[in-house]
């Protein structure tokens, strides 16, 4: 994204998002060497440093005020198992933050070893000796979730974008008139009936509706029922879903509240402005016990939690894991604070053809909102209960930068050394990457530069296609790696993938035969790269595949 400067509002809310969010020191996914038509004896898989599992205290916080404010107004209660680890008195009675709680302990089925079927117990002690095992633990993607300007179901979302229809339009939730920018991939219709209790609806931001909805609904296309689910270990379930900027209206709602008095302040105004707390309340309504947590690290958000995501899976920490992104920024400060960024489009009498990667006339990004949640599974969970796989995730990598703020490194070392790292580190061999969802956000400076990055990796590979879909949604910012990795898996299922619209004046340097064009492309993906980047020089790439 381009930019010279950072507006003083959206700096104060960055400065306070920094002090509330919470972050993950990632490491880098691992797949099976062996399968496929991938690269075989490539770098081996890098050994993991290893995490203490977090000890749950025995007896809880009942007489403190967020436990009465909980009580209050949470519409879910934990699951057994939550109870059952706190400890039981007497008469079947658990002590919790929700207070006194009786419920049957229902039995799980114990953990079965992939290679052998015996009865195994994985302690995260010993994840360097299984991530050193040739054995590694294989993920899949099972399932998957959306809240787009172009719909809120996988199917319908990617049909739209085969089709070429842009969701960008002027915006309607507040009067921008004096705005220079007036327009925005905004989601004009969008409803949590069946997916988020009504007290909640009441006192949460958009992006964690966004995000609770997206996840549930990746959980139903995943045949997570609740009978499936009375199956899972849930100290082996684990949420990470991110957010670049969170809470941003609670906050904000906040600061004006305090203009009168401290005391007309809500009390949910911080927990529920910060990015790990969609992450903490999805697990709280799932009774899912297993690592949970966000990653904020802006617009590469979503690639950094689902890499860290399929990383739990195959150190042996989880067997299923939602990650992804969410973000709702189209508010007055959200706006303002890009348009003082200098980043955003003005293309404000047409706003369909205001986003346009790699087009000559481009003037910067369109601003959007919404979720992308994929659900992983490690292969043999997957397959023990019959899930339905939509993909394999081979692994990726992350790198920095270090260089600017807003702008890219003018060499592009750190993108080609993410997108080299993430072919070593999953033993995918250069030509066969077929397929690039590219970052490519319709900033003058951005897309060429990955343009040329693109080039410098794949060399001249003639069946290698690119395209953008922000070319049609915008830049949905924390969530953009997410709802990208959807339309990834969703053209690896379908063959085709979709075009680059309002891409009428191409760059010179830009070869067009390799871009898609302004109509669907049939592709048989072998494997795909999807790439990330955000402020703060932060890279990212992920890799999928057919599953065989």
């Amino acid at each position: 994204m381009a930019g010279a400067a950072v507006a003083s509002p959206l700096s104060a809310w960055i400065a306070a998002a920094a002090c509330l969010s919470s972050s993950s020191s990632p490491a880098t996914a691992r797949s099976d060497q062996t399968r496929r038509g991938v690269r075989r004896g490539g770098a081996g898989p890098r050994r993991s440093r290893c995490f203490p599992a977090a000890a749950i205290p025995s007896g809880g916080l009942r007489g403190s005020g967020i436990h009465s404010l909980l009580r209050s107004y949470l519409a879910f209660e934990p699951c057994p198992d939550f109870y059952r680890s706190c400890g039981v008195d007497g008469h079947g009675n658990r002590s919790s933050l929700f207070g006194l709680w009786k419920a049957d302990v229902h039995r799980r089925r114990p953990r079965m070893s992939a290679a052998s079927g015996k009865l195994i117990t994985v302690a995260l002690g010993s994840a360097k000796e299984l991530v050193g095992n040739k054995n590694l633990r294989r993920v899949v993607v099972t399932g998957m979730g959306v809240v787009t300007p172009l719909g809120h179901d996988p199917d319908i979302f990617y049909n739209n974008l085969l089709e070429g229809i842009s969701g960008i339009s002027e915006i309607e939730a507040f009067d921008c008139s004096s705005y220079p920018t007036r327009i925005a991939g905004e989601i004009k219709s969008f409803s949590t009936d069946g997916w988020v209790a009504p007290k909640l609806v009441k006192r949460m931001d958009n992006f964690m509706l966004y995000l609770l909805t997206a996840a549930k609904k990746a959980l139903e296309d995943g045949g997570v029922t609740e009978e499936v689910m009375s199956q899972f270990e849930k100290t082996k379930c684990g949420v990470l879903i991110g957010s670049a900027l969170g809470g941003m209206k609670i906050f904000n709602d906040a600061l004006e509240a305090l203009r009168v008095s401290y005391k007309k302040i809500s009390p949910f105004s911080v927990p529920l402005a910060t990015t790990n707390m969609g992450s903490a309340m999805l697990a709280i309504d799932l009774g899912w016990m297993g690592p949970n947590y966000s990653i904020s690290t802006a617009c590469a958000t979503s690639n950094f939690c689902i890499l860290n995501a399929a990383n739990h899976i195959i150190r042996g920490e989880a067997d299923v894991m939602l990650c992804g992104g969410s973000d709702a920024a189209i508010i007055p400060i959200g706006l303002g604070g890009f348009v003082a960024c200098k980043a955003l489009s003005q293309r404000n009498n047409d706003p369909q053809k205001a986003s346009r990667p790699w087009d000559v006339d481009r003037d910067g990004f369109v601003i959007g909102e919404g979720a992308g949640v994929l659900l992983l599974e490690e292969l043999e969970h997957a397959k023990q209960r019959g899930a339905k796989i939509y993909a394999e995730f081979l692994g990726g990598s992350f790198t920095c930068d270090a260089y600017h703020v807003t702008e890219p490194h003018p060499e592009g070392r750190g993108i080609i050394l993410c997108i080299e790292n993430a072919l070593s580190e999953s033993g995918v061999c250069r030509e066969d990457v077929n397929y690039v969802n590219a970052h490519a956000t319709s900033t003058p400076f951005g897309d060429l530069k990955e343009y040329q990055v693109l080039s410098h990796c794949f060399g001249s590979n003639p069946e290698l296609k690119v395209n953008s879909t922000k070319s049609m949604i915008g830049h949905l910012l924390g969530a953009a790696g997410a709802v990208e990795a959807v339309a990834v898996v969703q053209a690896i299922r379908t063959g085709w993938v979709h075009p680059n619209i309002n891409l009428d004046n191409p760059e010179e340097s830009v070869d067009v035969d390799r871009l898609v064009s302004s109509r669907k492309e049939r592709l048989d993906v072998k494997v795909a790269l999807s790439n990330s980047f955000g402020f703060g020089g932060h890279n990212s790439a992920i890799l999928l595949a057919p599953y065989k």
